[in-house]
């Protein structure tokens, strides 16, 4: 027995070297991907030990002294830290309320249009606000929405009585919901306009000639062809849940001190308060680590989820 279980390992380990080499070219391509994340994500993994310590400058991360647990008492006890992650939930649930359905609905949309031409110009226009970056469109925001702005004298001269939502705690979170959405539909709806596109197209033919109306063929080929795609990217969503994806970048160049309470988010309180306040860089690794942990579980039980309606999840 133990004879055939070597010869087993010798044949699955020459089995797998000659995949290699079959496929040498196809893993030369994925090597700088690995090498990648292998640079950037793995081996910078050691300085999460600074959770539990307080960093000193001389000593370096391995070299500064332990504090235990210490940084996560605090953490449970700092007002500020809290209401940042109250905004981070909040601003994180409602872009998925309202974001994340608009993309597959613009791309089933735009897949029915007979004309191609068309359908390109609609991608393009839609597509085309995703390469603006926050900074430049922050600028923007801010000349239109400052008390000199065209917002502000447009409803004085129709007699009412507006505040800018820059500075505002009740219109902040509205505009950085439709900043969002104006920005990112067309970039996201592209993923769901090539699933549409893999749908084998005699079946919307014969639909037709059974007499199936457009949404009948949207309810019962369309949507089955992309129900995999949309569970892949939903898992994918709630897994960066807290982190909101490019939204630091819009919330930090649009808020300001009046809307605080409303907008400062995890990320934006982690990066205020260490470059600005100057706080124990051991403190707010402990901050992220609580907020990858808590990204982990999301990530997990989207899958779970997934899985059990049906559909093929990650892993």
């Amino acid at each position: 027995m133990k004879r055939n279980n070597k010869a087993g390992g010798r044949s699955s380990k020459s089995g797998l070297w000659n995949t290699m080499r079959q496929y040498k070219y196809h893993y030369l391509m994925v090597l700088p991907v690995i090498v990648w994340y292998i640079l950037f994500s793995y081996l910078p993994m050691y300085g999460i030990t600074l959770s539990f310590k307080t960093f000193d400058f001389s000593k370096g991360i391995l070299g500064s002294p332990w504090v235990g647990f210490q940084h996560f008492r605090e953490i449970s006890h700092d007002p500020e830290f809290w209401s940042a992650f109250k905004n981070t939930v909040i601003i994180s649930l409602s872009k998925l309320v309202i974001h994340f359905p608009l993309p597959i609905i613009l791309a089933m949309v735009m897949n029915e249009f007979s004309r191609t031409k068309a359908r390109k110009f609609f991608q393009t226009l839609f597509t085309f606000p995703h390469f603006i970056s926050w900074v430049v469109l922050a600028g923007i925001l801010t000349n239109i929405f400052s008390n000199d702005g065209v917002y502000i004298q447009l409803m004085t001269m129709l007699g009412f009585d507006a505040s800018s939502p820059l500075v505002s705690v009740q219109g902040f979170r509205p505009m950085i919901y439709l900043s969002h959405v104006w920005k990112e539909i067309g970039w996201d709806s592209i993923i769901y306009m090539a699933a549409l596109t893999g749908i084998n197209p005699e079946l919307y033919e014969a639909a037709e000639m059974d007499g199936a109306s457009r949404l009948q063929r949207l309810r019962y080929i369309a949507w089955p062809g992309i129900k995999s795609t949309v569970a892949i990217l939903f898992i994918l969503t709630i897994g960066n849940l807290l982190s909101l994806g490019s939204s630091f970048e819009q919330i930090f160049n649009l808020y300001s001190s009046p809307v605080y309470s409303v907008a400062d988010t995890i990320d934006t309180y982690v990066y205020r308060t260490t470059f600005t306040v100057g706080a124990d860089f051991g403190y707010m690794t402990a901050v992220g680590l609580i907020k990858s942990a808590i990204s982990l579980v999301l990530l997990v039980l989207a899958n779970m989820t997934v899985k059990k309606m049906g559909e093929q999840g990650l892993y």
